[in-house]
């Protein structure tokens, strides 16, 4: 789950992480108010969208009077930004920037332990000094039995920075920022950029979060900051009918029983030349009523030009879930074409039952495949 900037400032705050001071407002007259109650000589203008790059879209403006900031609301506010509509921005105090670093807590899957990554190449998108400069990024693996501490905060501080001054400002930097990923769950706490000012102060101008879904029940406060996109929505809906659903944007719908068998489904489309529209784990029932409710899910995708499900009868028998949709489908009335895979136990009398139907039966998973994603060309 993401948040937005002004949020992640917020809890930044309470950990004792220094920020600018800021304003969210969701119109132009609000932004001239924040700026006259900030009392600033120059504040910046910030869209609050959960993506990157908004700088380089014209989402960061800087003003320096009353006139200039209703400019860059105006023109900010219902911008779009790598699809998302700006709705809110941020008005901040604008710092003066003696240079800038980066530096954020993140999950290692390698290690599985927390990592703090840093450089001191700030401000720049780091994927892109990861791949052309690699040299330049720091990367410090933290024993969670340990933890962050002072020993490895100074290690991490002279990594950053020369001065001695701005050493001992890191340390609890590093410290709380740590804290905060820990007790908040999260799987991502980054600043960037984190900047020296000219007067030598050390400032987070920038914060993102993302936190573990699985965690949000210990977590009220910030399961509250959910603001869920459509797609995100629907995921969340599959998931309390019991399916795990993941959308994909390609034409070929899946509903598959296992989470393995389902990927193998979709590697198995991307050979074939076709693409798949989501990750549909339905479990193990042959329940029609689950399998109308997984139909309404993969037809309200309006890409999806065709449906293959495929099914793997260990437990389940194949010819209970040939029953389970026939009844399902006198329900369901879809003009979309329905490629079906049995294999298992009673998979011959699963396939016996779906004869003669609409359905298109394959006999085999690259049968399924190939007719699939034929289906898919032809529409």
């Amino acid at each position: 789950m993401k948040v937005h900037e002004y949020q992640a400032k917020s809890i930044f705050a309470s950990y004792g992480l220094p920020v600018d001071r800021n304003i969210v407002c969701r119109t132009p007259d609000e932004a001239v108010a924040a700026y006259k109650q900030l009392g600033l000589a120059k504040a910046v203008v910030k869209a609050q969208v959960h993506t990157g790059g908004r700088g380089k879209a014209g989402g960061v403006k800087l003003g320096s009077n009353e006139e200039e900031i209703r400019q860059h609301a105006e023109a900010i506010l219902g911008m779009d930004i790598k699809g998302f509509t700006v709705d809110r921005v941020l008005v901040s105090e604008a710092v003066n920037i003696a240079s800038e670093y980066y530096m954020s807590i993140l999950v290692d899957r390698k290690s599985k332990c927390p990592m703090l990554m840093l450089s001191r190449a700030g401000g720049m998108d780091i994927e892109q000094v990861a791949k052309e400069t690699p040299e330049k990024i720091e990367k410090i693996v933290i024993d969670p039995t340990i933890g962050m501490s002072d020993f490895l905060a100074r290690e991490a501080a002279f990594k950053l920075f020369d001065n001695m001054a701005q050493v001992k400002q890191a340390v609890p930097i590093f410290k709380n920022l740590y804290k905060l990923f820990v007790e908040k769950d999260a799987s991502l706490a980054e600043i960037n950029p984190l900047v020296m000012t000219q007067e030598g102060t050390l400032k987070a101008i920038d914060a993102k979060m993302t936190f573990d879904d699985n965690a949000l029940f210990r977590h009220p406060d910030i399961a509250e900051l959910f603001e869920p996109t459509a797609e995100e929505k629907k995921e969340r809906e599959a998931k309390d009918k019991g399916f795990s659903y993941v959308n994909l944007g390609g034409s070929i719908g899946c509903m598959v029983n296992g989470a393995g068998l389902a990927m193998a489904t979709m590697d198995m489309i991307k050979l074939y030349g076709g693409e798949p529209a989501n990750f549909l784990d339905i479990g193990g029932s042959s329940n029609p009523e689950k399998i109308v409710e997984a139909m309404k899910l993969l037809l309200a995708d309006k890409h999806v030009k065709v449906v293959l499900i495929n099914i793997f009868g260990g437990i389940t028998r194949c010819d209970d879930v040939a029953k389970g949709l026939l009844e399902a489908f006198k329900v369901i009335q879809t003009d979309i074409p329905i490629v079906i895979r049995l294999t298992g136990t009673n998979e011959a009398e699963g396939r016996a039952i779906l004869e003669g139907t609409h359905f298109n039966v394959a006999t085999s998973m690259a049968d399924a495949g190939h007719k699939a994603v034929e289906l898919s060309k032809q529409l």
